[in-house]
């Protein structure tokens, strides 16, 4: 990112964000700006939030002190339900999440699952939905697909679609959770591929993930999540040769050991 790009209005503003779970306090008042066209990469250890950061700010979870604002649009944790609902409606249409399992409906076309959601939600004509689906399915290489069913694609390619269909929606950011879990090693490259194409036209991303490639490729900025809250906010370059924390050094040379371990039995 450049000074200038720094110095734009961010699309996503978090201020003082905890969550609760009974007791357990697993979000901790963090703060978070990301703004267009900025690719953040959010790692750490397993249990220590990340998952549970993004969900709230797609409201899949509540938070339970704060404020998340995307595109303008506010929500705090104390605002009345009806209030809320409203805003939350609002940020959904602005806001998109490709999920670690991808969330497909498998009675539903290829096609169909990309257009669906801005037809029921964006309330967008489905002639024009259908126009702009085939297309994104295109640019995927999945036009001549698009009336086949989840289950016969593969791994990569349901990505794709899970991608064309936050793409339909026209988001201004989109929140990936754990990208290349269910990915062969070889298909990571055309994911990072797909991420700096969205963020050269200007939409914003967070990435849940501990994959040194993915996050070297196409991160801007990494956070390093423990304890629930910002150890670290680095470049990626930084974060992995010079961290300014002994917590941080031992976490990104564990996951560099276990990913070229990895990729070893990969190429085998």
């Amino acid at each position: 990112m450049t000074t200038a790009d720094r110095r734009r209005k961010p699309i996503v503003r978090v201020r003082g964000l905890h969550k609760y779970y009974g007791d357990e306090h697993i979000i901790r008042g963090v703060d978070l700006d990301i703004r267009p066209g900025e690719v953040f990469a959010l790692a750490g250890p397993s249990g220590t939030g990340k998952s549970t950061f993004l969900r709230c700010l797609n409201f899949l979870l509540p938070f339970s002190a704060g404020t998340v604002e995307i595109a303008g649009i506010t929500v705090g944790a104390r605002e009345s339900l009806d209030e809320r609902s409203r805003q939350i409606r609002q940020i959904r249409l602005r806001a998109a999440m490709v999920f670690q399992d991808f969330n497909l409906f498998p009675h539903l076309t290829i096609l169909d699952n990309v257009i669906r959601a801005a037809i029921a939600v964006r309330k967008v004509p489905e002639a024009q939905a259908t126009a702009r689906g085939e297309t994104l399915l295109d640019n995927a290489g999945l036009y001549a697909r698009r009336f086949d069913y989840p289950g016969r694609l593969s791994s990569g390619e349901q990505q794709q679609v899970a991608i064309a269909r936050s793409l339909c929606m026209e988001p201004d950011v989109i929140l990936f959770d754990d990208p290349t879990s269910a990915l062969d090693p070889g298909l990571a490259g055309e994911l990072a591929a797909t991420m700096k194409r969205l963020s050269q036209e200007g939409i914003a991303m967070l990435i849940v993930s501990n994959v040194p490639a993915l996050i070297r490729s196409v991160a801007d900025w990494v956070i390093f999540m423990d304890g629930g809250v910002w150890q670290e906010i680095t470049p990626p370059q930084l974060i992995f040769s010079s961290p300014k924390k002994e917590r941080t050094r031992r976490f990104f040379e564990h996951i560099m050991l276990k990913n070229e371990g990895a990729e070893g039995r990969g190429r085998r």
